[in-house]
């Protein structure tokens, strides 16, 4: 009888550690989607919300280097918009930068005849295998240091965290055209301000980043001098990438 007793109480308290279990995978699976799925990625946007950026909405890159997200209005609430300038920049999470929001004013973008400095100093960036295509790529090297928050807006340089790995295809035919429709905006109308925020997007445990996210509202008008919502694809066309390490080779 003893024995019996005993027995019973051990399965209740196995019945009771699998219920605990089961419940912190439960937990765990909501707070970090790619617990559960490849295609989920949970970021932080730095104002304590989480915003699940679903990849399987965005098309395979075939010939433009991004496309329009949430037709192209940025996620931005109303408790966002502010004329107070700031900069905020994720620490870094295994070693990848995280999501960069700021509002673009000439309080922060660079001095007239302040000149950007050298980054080949930064080293280590996630995903960063360097290989040279003399005859697939203008510029021959496959990789840049890409800034999240473009130099010429906040002028944070040689900041690890505001750094990924990413193509010379993103940097100037991704994300180039967009920084540059901030600070031309910036630079005609000097008072106003611009919420600006890049998420870099990284699948699973992968070093490299698939692409980013950009979004930007104006505040002052309201969004009608600038506004986008853009996702821009890591990508180097000819050339085939490996992003669960950064590795590639020239397309046969």
């Amino acid at each position: 009888m003893g024995r019996k007793k005993k027995n019973k109480k051990l399965n209740i308290l196995q019945y009771f550690f699998a219920m605990v279990i089961l419940i912190f995978i439960s937990i765990y699976g909501y707070i970090n989607p790619n617990a559960t799925s490849e295609n989920s990625v949970n970021d932080y946007n730095l104002n304590n919300q989480n915003i699940i950026f679903d990849l399987s909405t965005i098309p395979e890159y075939t010939s433009s280097p991004y496309v329009e997200i949430n037709n192209n209005i940025p996620y931005f609430t109303e408790e966002d918009y502010t004329t107070e300038p700031f900069e905020k920049y994720s620490d870094l999470g295994d070693g990848k930068a995280g999501v960069a929001y700021a509002n673009i004013c000439k309080e922060i973008m660079p001095q007239e005849g302040e000149e950007r400095g050298e980054i080949g100093n930064v080293k280590d960036l996630s995903g960063w295998v360097q290989k040279r295509y003399d005859n697939l790529i203008k510029d021959k090297y496959l990789y840049n240091r890409c800034h999240l928050i473009g130099w010429q807006l906040a002028g944070e340089n040689a900041n690890k965290n505001n750094l990924i790995t990413g193509t010379r295809y993103l940097n100037t035919e991704g994300m180039l055209p967009f920084e540059n429709e901030v600070a031309e905006y910036i630079n005609k109308n000097e008072n106003n301000h611009v919420l600006y925020r890049v998420t870099p997007i990284f699948e699973g445990r992968n070093l490299l980043a698939s692409g980013v996210e950009m979004e930007a509202w104006s505040v002052e008008d309201s969004g009608k001098g600038v506004h986008f919502n853009v996702y821009c694809y890591n990508v180097q066309p000819g050339i085939v990438i490996d992003y669960t390490t950064g590795e590639s080779y020239a397309e046969e």
